[in-house]
């Protein structure tokens, strides 16, 4: 899941869960877990849900007695609300079990987190501590954009996607804003124009907000099963090689960076001979 996904499963759940009280916790792949089972067990039951807020790709779980229940999908996840046991999915790999008899479960595609946190030490959890800001915060400035890529020798896809940089964009949203922009994701992030930087600006807010509105993309589910509506037929040049350019009609292009792929329109999102080999 990436950010829109995140911010939709988020307010379903704060809006689901919120007051409820945890009375009970199974979990089967229990190395998901920042502590042994039955310490997260004892920690966690009994403690009441007060908000539940994105930041990034994790899912903050705010708790009375200053505790932050943390998830993260990891590379996929169905996570599913029940209002009570008996509507429960049969395969799980953790269940959440409040007073009331609802509750939700995880089933996860290859790994996640669950980790369980006080919120004094939340600048300690290695793996949030260092989260970047979110393209859809409104404090997210075209200004605080510049700053991020100023001064940056790297390529702009893989400074874009990295969480400690900006948070919340993985290799399925950064495709169509850089096309967008015109920008090649081999760019080096400080040889972009003003108007480059703000056509991605714009663009990389505009694609998540789309799919905000669409419910997140066309194969994830969200906390009440609902499938998403953005999918191919919403995208410009993602995952569509050899469809022609929906701008200048050139044959989109699959290229590989690293152990990510990426699709350009080789013609609208020229990359300068100088930065060929990065």
């Amino acid at each position: 899941m990436e950010l829109p996904e995140i911010v939709i499963l988020s307010r379903q759940m704060d809006e689901a869960l919120r007051d409820k009280t945890v009375a009970r916790l199974e979990v089967a792949n229990p190395k998901c877990l920042n502590m042994p089972l039955d310490e997260f067990r004892s920690a966690l039951v009994g403690r009441t849900v007060e908000a539940v807020e994105p930041r990034g790709k994790w899912v903050f779980i705010s708790l009375d007695g200053g505790l932050t229940l943390l998830y993260n999908t990891g590379m996929g996840a169905d996570t599913l609300y029940f209002k009570s046991e008996a509507e429960a999915p049969e395969k799980y790999h953790q269940k959440v079990v409040f007073s009331d008899g609802s509750g939700f479960t995880v089933r996860v595609y290859w790994f996640s987190y669950l980790h369980l946190v006080h919120k004094d030490r939340l600048g300690e959890h290695r793996l949030t501590a260092g989260i970047g800001p979110s393209p859809l915060d409104p404090a997210f400035t075209l200004s605080r954009f510049r700053e991020l890529l100023d001064g940056k020798r790297r390529a702009v896809k893989g400074l874009l996607t990295d969480q400690r940089v900006l948070a919340g964009i993985g290799n399925v949203y950064i495709h169509d804003p850089l096309f967008l922009a015109g920008v090649h994701p081999l760019r080096k992030a400080n040889t972009l124009t003003d108007a480059e930087t703000g056509k991605l600006y714009d663009s990389i807010r505009m694609v998540l907000n789309e799919s905000l509105e669409a419910g997140g993309l066309a194969y994830e589910r969200n906390f009440y099963g609902e499938m998403g509506g953005y999918g191919k037929g919403s995208y410009r040049v993602a995952y569509k090689e050899g469809e022609p350019c929906p701008v200048c009609g050139t044959a989109i292009e699959k290229i590989r960076m690293g152990s990510t792929s990426s699709y350009v329109c080789p013609r609208c999102q020229p990359l300068p001979r100088e930065e060929t080999f990065p």
